[in-house]
């Protein structure tokens, strides 16, 4: 009977394919189960949330902060701030980052490897600090949580490197859209803000993540939005020079919400529990009067959009909630600030509309067009994500009409942010020297693939010294490369060509010689540094650098104590690929 090879599906030749730049079914395969994973997760922080606002909120709902009485929602704060305090007191200070920020850290600094303690925290501070009434949001954790979660499916599959970049972008599309019901700007957000680069082989997988997340959300939650939007038109183009000023000023107090944001340095001098302390006074403080600053807001998001809120507390939202948010992540409380920042935008948009009617009263669309011009503004502006912002307008309108006028509005803030405030998205302001590692096109390219996919695998591994048996059994496999190993006394280890080997013995000059030393042998030999298997050509290159070698040798473990040499990768070999890549 006839046997049909069937093909081979083991774990090490997926990892093999993963290590290649064009591996689009393998990483499809990741995006879904990386999708799936995030929307089951962003369920139960949202499920936690609610079970939280059933314990002790009025009706249930963890946003009904106007519903509590005054001394009570005042409390509130200093009790979060209290188990915040606590919790981040008992934890080493690299478990302490949080958030969106820490996800672009890990993913540019650390190949997408994130602590498990880090990840424990943001479950903690995310729940306290929205029921806590803390001006705070639930997208950071959505992200930091989905983004941790695919990446440890990786690591548990001791996956290349390459392939954790995606599956970060994974796990915060799928955030985004769980949190939003908005796939498309969950994907725009993750491309734009954290992977910072467009390709057909990332998009692909990413899409599927965000579906995934977005269809899981909606078995739960159905098919809404995470908060209703009425119908919206234009009323004429008249309104684009106003539209025009409007984004100049959300621009500016976008500005203001980022240098705010970012003078934690100039606090240091005071302790940790004083500014905590300082947190928990001004936020219930302004909520006394305001609830309507505390929490993510969607609520009185609602009621900016669908009716019109009283001038003060418009004013309130607009101005308090910007500043207490910055002053929150100031004095080195974690919390999120996407929500937060869309709900001010919105305020903000509903003032410059009201002023709008008052200038031009029979020309001016309703106010609730500029507060969701202001929300795609303010997100644009404070995160340098316009594409992200406009996606999300289109998604939570259904009207493809506002993008004209969101275009413009999105545009005039994102410019007044970088030029006339000088700042840069708030994300990337908060990583190391306020630079993404992958804005570099080399870096990018790089970290597309792994060592596997560029490495010679033709290696035999050898003593210095070896008989001429030995040297023609090790030539049997027609190896590429020799690795010769030398005692613990010595340097690392030395690549040889297997070619010069081969020419040593058949040179009549060493006819007589029945022992050769490889070091004494007359060829190319490059002193070698190691380098693991997972690993990416960015690392390698990296690496080449550190040592100051030409040369890497592969290595990867097969037992616990055990390691072997997989391969040898050059630097010209990094070098033409990158010349040379598809």
């Amino acid at each position: 009977m006839p046997r049909f090879p069937f093909p081979d599906f083991s774990l090490e030749r997926f990892r093999r394919r993963l290590a290649n730049v064009d591996a689009l079914p393998q990483l499809c395969v990741l995006g879904v189960v990386s999708g799936l994973t995030t929307g089951v997760l962003m369920v139960l922080f949202r499920l936690l949330l609610s079970l939280g606002g059933l314990a002790f909120m009025p009706g249930g709902d963890y946003e009904a902060f106007e519903a509590l009485p005054a001394l009570g929602r005042s409390a509130l704060p200093l009790l979060a701030v209290a188990l915040i305090g606590i919790w981040m007191w008992r934890q080493p200070p690299a478990a302490r980052k949080i958030g969106v920020a820490h996800v672009i850290e890990r993913l540019a600094y650390h190949q997408g490897k994130f602590p498990l303690r880090n990840w424990l925290t943001q479950w903690w501070v995310g729940l306290v600090s929205v029921l806590g009434g803390l001006s705070a949001g639930r997208e950071g954790p959505a992200i930091h949580l989905g983004a941790a979660a695919a990446c440890g499916i990786g690591q548990r599959l001791r996956l290349p490197h390459n392939s954790m970049r995606v599956l970060v972008a994974c796990g915060t599309a799928a955030g985004i859209a769980a949190s939003f019901n908005t796939p498309i700007a969950g994907v725009i957000f993750a491309m734009e803000v954290v992977v910072m680069e467009y390709t057909i082989v990332g998009f692909i997988p990413v899409i599927l993540a965000s579906s995934m997340g977005a269809v899981v959300a909606q078995i739960v939650y159905g098919p809404e939005p995470a908060f209703n939007i009425p119908s919206l038109h234009l009323q004429s183009l008249m309104d684009l020079p106003w539209i025009v000023v409007s984004g100049l000023f959300i621009g500016l107090l976008a500005g203001l919400f980022v240098r705010v944001a970012r003078s934690g340095e100039r606090l240091q001098h005071i302790p940790k529990w004083l500014r905590f302390l300082l947190v928990g006074l001004l936020v219930g403080g302004v909520a006394w009067w305001y609830p309507q600053v505390q929490g993510m807001g969607y609520d009185t998001l609602e009621l900016t959009l669908t009716s019109t809120l009283p001038l003060d507390v418009l004013v309130a939202v607009a101005i308090g909630k910007l500043l207490l948010t910055a002053i929150t992540v100031a004095c080195g409380i974690p919390v999120s600030i996407i929500g937060p920042v869309l709900v001010v935008g919105a305020a903000v948009g509903t003032l410059c509309g009201m002023v709008g009617a008052v200038l031009m009263p029979t020309l001016a669309s309703g106010p609730e067009v500029y507060a969701m011009l202001g929300m795609a503004a303010m997100m644009g502006a404070v995160l340098q994500a316009p594409l992200a912002a406009l996606m999300a307008l289109l998604e939570l309108t259904h009207n493809p009409n506002i993008i004209l006028p969101g275009m413009l509005s999105v545009v005039v803030a994102g410019l007044t942010v970088r030029q006339l405030c000088r700042c840069q998205g708030f994300f990337i302001a908060q990583t190391q020297n306020g630079m993404h590692l992958l804005q570099h096109p080399l870096r990018q390219v790089l970290s597309r693939v792994a060592v596997p996919a560029v490495m010679e695998r033709s290696v035999e591994q050898t003593q210095r010294k070896i008989s001429r048996e030995q040297a023609q059994t090790l030539l049997e496999g027609e190896p590429t490369w020799l690795v010769i190993t030398r005692s613990s006394e010595e340097k690392t280890p030395i690549g040889l060509k297997a070619a010069d080997l081969a020419r040593a013995l058949l040179d009549e000059e060493m006819a007589g010689e029945e022992t050769f030393d490889l070091l004494e042998v007359p060829g190319q030999r490059l002193e070698l540094a190691p380098i693991h298997l997972q690993a990416t050509l960015n690392e390698a290159f990296e690496r080449l650098n550190e040592y100051g070698v030409d040369a890497l040798y592969v290595h990867h473990t097969t037992a616990p104590t055990i390691q072997r040499i997989s391969g040898i990768i050059t630097r010209d070999a990094i070098e033409s690929y990158y010349r040379y890549k598809p």
